[in-house]
């Protein structure tokens, strides 16, 4: 190994053409580091494993992200060492693109790789993560990978709206999760920042399957237009609510929550329209956060909306909960409700915001009648730093 290595890394993943970003890494890894196995592992959509890129069907050599070597580099985000018996060491090293997680790579080496190596590993790992991304656009191969089951179609519409699910800067950690992850009804979220604020969005379009994909789909691309023209937030609920009234006329609507937060000051602005819930923890106290609920999006024409005043305080956690989890009922006809939410939130106080929605997320089979969902389940978890 030299020194040079991670740039050697870099120049040939720029080179490659966007499917050959394994193999081109891993003529790198093997001139540079000796290494006897490279693997790019990928999250699947419902963030419950780990599937291998070279695999001809991913998903029949899916690795668990619980209890697996690979999985604790993903969730620890820090690279994990193995022993591999005579072949040497196998080396797991997280994929991520500015905290939204993307993967593993594993790298088997011949001995126990110094200090050093594992930083210009984990170097390379990043980098990585930024060319997969970017090779998106021009192959499906990563996005095949990462597919358990077929996506349904009203599922493929909405995870392509998709922001990423977790991103983070100095002011701030989010981290969001749609349930059932491969038949996506209406449920979505959306966010984007700037130098000066942060506007998360979260939608639920009425109706089943590609209807109310549809209809979350031209929701969020109106409220990412009047955003993009520099509009205030108020003005994007109204500009959003006509273009969805136009289409619609009244017959379908969506649920939408909008907030905009200030970077410097956690002074915020919030509109809701809609059944999306806000529960804030603060120290060890669970509240939850009633806005002036307003219309939803397209059931009337030229509806006016009116922002509200919020602050957000450093150490504060908001969970943005969809109907889809506080409204599931058991068998019993309760519904998961404050209690059972607030224990939730309590219970995974510790862990980071990427990890947040897949726990409370995961303790919903526990509870409803029926073995599958029958309405989207979302989490957005944001931490204020």
């Amino acid at each position: 190994m030299n020194r040079h290595a991670p740039l050697a890394a870099e120049r040939a993943l720029r080179a490659a053409p966007p499917h050959a970003l394994p193999a081109a890494l891993a003529d790198v890894l093997r001139t540079h580091w000796a290494a006897r196995s490279v693997e790019i592992l990928l999250a699947d959509y419902g963030l419950a494993v780990l599937q291998p890129v070279s695999a001809p069907e991913p998903a029949e050599a899916a690795v668990p992200l619980t209890g697996t070597p690979e999985g604790r580099a993903f969730g620890a985000q820090e690279p994990y060492a193995e022993a591999a018996g005579d072949e040497g060491v196998r080396l797991h090293l997280p994929v991520s693109v500015r905290g939204d997680r993307i993967g593993v790579l594993s790298v088997t080496l011949p001995g126990e790789p110094a200090p050093e190596e594992v930083r210009d590993l984990a170097e390379i790992a990043e980098m990585l993560g930024h060319h997969l991304l970017v090779a998106d656009r021009d192959t499906d191969r990563y996005l095949h990978a990462r597919r358990r089951d077929r996506l349904t179609l009203a599922a493929e519409v909405q995870w392509e709206l998709l922001p990423g699910r977790a991103c983070a800067r100095p002011e701030y950690a989010l981290g969001a999760q749609l349930e059932p992850a491969y038949d996506i009804h209406g449920d979505n979220f959306d966010w984007s920042a700037s130098a000066r604020d942060l506007t998360l969005t979260v939608t639920n379009g009425m109706g089943q399957g590609i209807e109310a994909a549809l209809l979350t789909s031209l929701t969020v691309n109106a409220l990412r237009n009047a955003r993009r023209a520099g509009v205030p937030l108020a003005d994007q609920a109204m500009l959003a609510d006509q273009a969805v009234y136009a289409r619609y006329r009244g017959e379908q609507y969506v649920s939408v929550l909008l907030m905009r937060f200030d970077l410097a000051t956690g002074a915020a602005e919030v509109v809701e329209a809609g059944s999306p819930r806000v529960y804030r923890l603060r120290g060890s106290t669970v509240d939850r956060i009633d806005f002036e609920a307003q219309s939803p999006l397209g059931m009337f024409e030229d509806t006016p909306y009116v922002p509200q005043p919020f602050e957000v305080r450093s150490g504060d956690r908001l969970l943005i909960i969809s109907d889809g989890v506080y409204a599931t009922a058991s068998p019993a006809g309760e519904t998961y409700g404050e209690r059972a939410l607030a224990r939730a939130v309590l219970a995974t106080r510790l862990l980071p915001p990427a990890d947040v929605p897949r726990a409370i997320l995961g303790e919903l089979p526990g509870h409803r009648v029926l073995p599958e969902a029958e309405d989207d389940a979302l989490v957005v978890c944001l931490d204020w730093r």
